[in-house]
Order: structure tokens, then C-alpha cells, then sequence
């Protein structure tokens, strides 16, 4: 591997394998941050029974207790990977989260879950925008929306691992073990990156070399050449109010099974990975791949590749939830994901086109701040909020988390049988339909989405 890394400039093939270790590497990376994300859509419902918890707790801790330190964080660790070595800043960080996603299993009550999960994230907030920045300095631009869409698999394949794996284990060793499995991979991806990744010079890809000054701009001059940029300001509301509806979307798909369909976890987790997993894959290569090649002749294709995909997906993904039937709503569920999923790559290879070399990881920070505090932070809250409050309202029979919420009342094992008779059905119909009514509202938005990707196009010459 010495030997790869010492080849990791130029042309030759011992650069070309190395460049695709840096980006195999980097993607792992990303998996390993995605499992330890969304693991807690894979486990919600086994915790929900264990600790007695509501939707909107269970919200809090897949989306605002994560993403709040995860988002914030993000960009004074950016400014840093702009000024100082980025291999090791992410090695820092992925040992952080790991350790931090592990001890999420030892936790007694809510609190230290929710204490965990704030520390997991603050481990992942340097993470994403240090790679982003590592790439566009390995990739130039006319390969960099394919390299950013190769790189953004990690998030489909940390669900497919997390889903597939997470399903079973919590099924048959209980949720607590899940997270320390979890979150032992990362600390051999960070100690891989820390060996065998090395610091590529700052602009070295850029097709003309000139944009490779040593000098960091300011922040407030970062963020003004963003929010001045027109296509990159329609790109980032499109991906902000997307992500909203998104990130609530798959956090309670698991739970949406289970509850609609009366899917065990682990056919609901192996359901759920080949949705968001396989789904987010062929997505993003789709959308990566697309916008570089139509984007060669005409790059407003980089603004209409997502349109197209979230406008598509808005369409399936309300469908989805009007299926009685889980094979139909499965179906649609999985083509919705690869529509949705198309807005990685055109998104960063707008945003990095617009900055300097050494404004990128600032750059992609700042989407992160916002995708992740608006998406991740508010879209499991809002669902989780909106599903309790539709399920208090559907159940007319009293205090419905008095009643039902402090007990599971769906799966095929262990609390299933808890409330029988004409009260367990009457919990069952409310929570099932809650969910599925907060679930349809927030996909509302991804119309609001797909608005913004359009008008970012109309903003975009044909060449420029």
C-alpha cells in the first residue's frame, strides 16, 4: 500500500491505483459514518419498547440530537481542513464517532442517549466536508460530479450494511449489542486512512494549475462568493428542503413497516437496506454519471439532473404511502430513492465550481450546516411530532402514550401481545396511521425541492 501511495501523482498507473484506493477508502469512510447515522431507524422500534419512548423522541435522537453538534461543527473543522493536513483530521474524527456510536449500547436512560448521540456526532461534523475537499483535489472538473457521486454510495452502503445486519442482530441479540458491531469498523478505516492516505497539493487538479495559493480566504469572503452565486444558492435550497424531507422519510421507514404491515425487524430492516441501499446506489451513480456526461454540452443539466430526479420522486414517494399492499409500497418506495438520490454529485460539483481550492471543505461545510440542521435535525423530529400528535387525535379512547404509546403494540415477537382485544386494535390502527399521515405531510416539501433545483437551471448559462 506504501507503494500505491507513493504513486499518487501523475498519470501512470501507479496513480491511477491510487486514486482509486483514496476514493474506495474515503467511501468506506462515509458507509461507516452512515451506518452509525441511521442506526437508529433500524432499532427505533426495539428501543421504543425497551425504554418506553414516543415518536418524537426517537426523532430527536435520529435527527436534532445528532445533527445539532454534527452541523454547528462542521465548519470551524472545515476552516481547519483549509488551513492544515486532512488525513489526520479525519482519522481524529472517525475514531471519535466510533467510540462515541459503541457507547450508545451501554446507555441506561434517555439522557445518555441522547448525550451519545450528540457525541457521535460531533465526531461526524468534520468528517464529510474534509473529504469533499480531499477529492476535488484528486479529481478535476471534468470527473469531479462522478468521483463526488462515487463517494456519496457510502451513505446507501452504510444503510444496506446497517439495515441488513442491524435488522438481524436486533432481532435475535436485542438493540445494545447493534451499536457497539457498528461502531467498531471505523476505527480500522480511520487507522487505514492515517497510514496509507496522503495530503495531495491544494488546486493540483484544477485544468488550468493556477488556483493553488497557499493563502485561506476569510470566512465572511467564502460565504459571500456562495450566497452571491444564484445556481449555487437555488442548488442549496433544493438539497436543504429535500434533505428535510428525506431524512424523516427513511429515518421511520423501518418503523413504517413494522407498524403498516406488521413486518418483523428483521424483514423490515432487509426491506428497508434494499430500499434506501440498493436505491441510493443506483441513484447516485445515475446522477453523478448523467450530470458529467450532459453536462459536457449543456451545464444547466447539473441544475435539471436533480429537478428531474426529485420532481419523479415527490410523485412516487406519495404514492407509496397510499399502498395497503407492502409489495406495491416497497416497489415504489425503492424507485422514489433512486430519483431522490440523484442530487449528490451535480449538487458538490456546482457548489466546488463556484469556490477556490482552498474555500471547497468551507464550502461543503456550509451545505452541511444547513442540509443537516434543516434535514437531518428537523425532518425525523417534525415526522416524529406529527406522528404523535395524528395518532393522539385518531385514538378516541384517552391519553393514547398513557394507553398504547409506553408499550409496543406491532411486530410479530416479544411486546406484540402486551394489549389485546378491541383496545390493542384500536392502538395499533392509531399509531400505524399516525405514522403513515406524518410520513405524507413532510413529503410535501420534496415539490418545494424540486422548484428550487429548476430555478437554479434558469440562472446557468449553457456553457459557463
Amino acid at each position: 500500500m506504501n507503494e500505491i501511495a507513493a504513486s499518487r501523482t501523475g498519470s501512470g498507473v501507479g496513480a491511477n491505483l491510487y486514486r482509486g484506493w483514496f476514493l474506495l477508502l474515503l467511501t468506506l469512510i462515509y458507509a461507516s459514518n452512515f451506518v452509525d447515522r441511521i442506526i437508529i431507524a433500524v432499532v427505533g422500534q426495539a428501543m421504543k419498547i425497551d425504554l418506553g419512548l414516543t415518536d418524537l423522541q426517537l426523532g430527536l435522537l435520529g435527527g436534532l440530537a445528532f445533527s445539532l453538534f454534527y452541523a454547528v461543527l462542521g465548519l470551524p473543522i472545515a476552516r481547519l481542513a483549509d488551513r492544515f493536513n486532512r488525513v489526520t483530521l479525519i482519522a481524529v474524527c472517525v475514531a471519535i464517532w466510533s467510540a462515541m456510536t459503541a457507547l450508545c449500547g451501554t446507555a441506561g436512560a434517555y439522557g445518555q442517549l441522547l448525550l451519545y448521540r450528540l457525541g457521535v456526532g460531533i465526531g461526524e461534523g468534520g468528517s464529510l466536508p474534509t473529504a469533499h475537499s480531499l477529492i476535488s483535489d484528486q479529481f478535476g472538473p471534468r470527473r469531479r460530479a462522478i468521483a463526488m457521486a462515487i463517494f456519496g454510495l457510502g451513505a446507501p452502503l452504510g444503510v444496506l450494511a446497517g439495515a441488513l445486519g442491524g435488522g438481524w442482530m436486533v432481532e435475535h441479540m436485542g438493540w445494545r449489542p447493534v451499536f457497539v458491531v457498528v461502531g467498531l469498523p471505523g476505527l480500522v478505516f480511520g487507522l487505514l486512512a492515517w497510514i496509507t492516505l496522503r495530503e495531495p497539493k491544494r488546486g493540483a487538479a484544477e485544468d488550468d494549475g493556477e488556483l493553488t495559493g497557499a493563502q485561506v480566504p476569510p470566512l465572511r469572503r467564502v460565504v459571500s462568493v456562495l450566497v452571491n452565486s444564484r445556481p449555487f444558492v437555488h442548488m442549496l435550497l433544493g438539497t436543504v428542503i429535500g434533505g428535510f424531507a428525506q431524512f424523516g422519510i427513511n429515518m421511520f421507514i423501518p418503523i413504517y413497516l413494522v407498524r403498516v404491515f406488521g413486518m418483523s425487524f428483521a424483514q423490515a430492516g432487509l426491506a428497508f437496506g434494499l430500499v434506501i441501499g440498493i436505491g441510493g446506489i443506483l441513484g447516485n451513480l445515475l446522477g453523478g454519471i448523467s450530470a458529467d456526461l450532459a453536462g459536457a454540452t449543456d451545464r444547466r443539466w447539473y441544475a435539471w439532473v436533480p429537478a428531474l430526479g426529485t420532481a419523479t420522486g415527490f410523485v412516487l414517494i406519495v404514492a407509496a404511502f397510499t399502498m395497503n399492499a407492502w409489495p406495491a409500497a416497497v416497489a415504489l418506495l425503492f424507485v422514489a430513492t433512486i430519483a431522490l438520490s440523484t442530487w449528490t454529485g451535480p449538487t458538490f460539483a456546482i457548489a466546488h465550481s463556484v469556490v477556490e481550492p482552498r474555500m471547497r471543505a468551507t464550502a461543503s461545510a456550509f451545505v452541511f450546516l444547513l442540509m443537516n440542521l434543516v434535514g437531518q435535525g428537523l425532518g425525523p423530529t417534525a415526522i416524529g411530532f406529527l406522528s404523535d400528535r395524528f395518532a393522539g387525535r385518531l385514538f378516541a379512547q384517552g391519553n393514547y402514550h398513557l394507553m398504547c404509546a409506553a408499550h409496543d403494540t406491532h411486530g410479530a415477537h416479544g411486546a406484540a401481545e402486551i394489549l389485546q382485544g378491541s383496545l390493542g386494535a384500536v392502538c395499533r390502527s392509531a399509531s400505524a396511521y399516525g405514522v403513515r399521515y406524518a410520513m405524507l405531510a413532510v413529503s410535501l416539501v420534496l415539490a418545494w425541492s424540486a422548484a428550487h433545483y429548476f430555478l437554479a437551471s434558469r440562472h446557468m448559462s449553457r456553457n459557463k
